[in-house]
């Protein structure tokens, strides 16, 4: 299991993200637009740059649903390998099945 704070943290990261998504989107349009004047896209990089850190999306990392690790992450069940496995020998999760050859 993870750290509780780091899981949290994290948590706080993805909620950031999700608020200023849209901000962040228009800003770095803004930026990438040649037919803006250079002040104005000077501007807009400025106003990107004071945002929090934490609210881009790049800062937010996919941990998983059951333990929190970091590590070994499957986004389409969005469950570590670990706990995967775990909850596989269980028999917890529809339609996956022990191998064996």
């Amino acid at each position: 299991m993870a750290k509780t704070s780091s899981i949290i943290k994290n948590n706080k990261r993805a909620a950031l993200a999700k608020q200023f998504a849209a901000k962040r989107a228009a800003l770095k349009a803004k930026t990438k637009d040649a037919s803006i004047p250079m002040d104005e896209r000077f501007a807009a990089q400025l106003k990107l740059a004071e945002l929090p850190r934490n609210s881009a999306k790049v800062r937010v990392r996919n941990r998983c649903e059951v333990s929190g690790r970091p590590r070994g992450f499957y986004r389409k069940l969005k469950m570590s390998r670990i706990a995967l496995r775990q909850l596989g020998n269980l028999g917890q999760i529809p339609g996956l099945v022990k191998s064996s050859w």
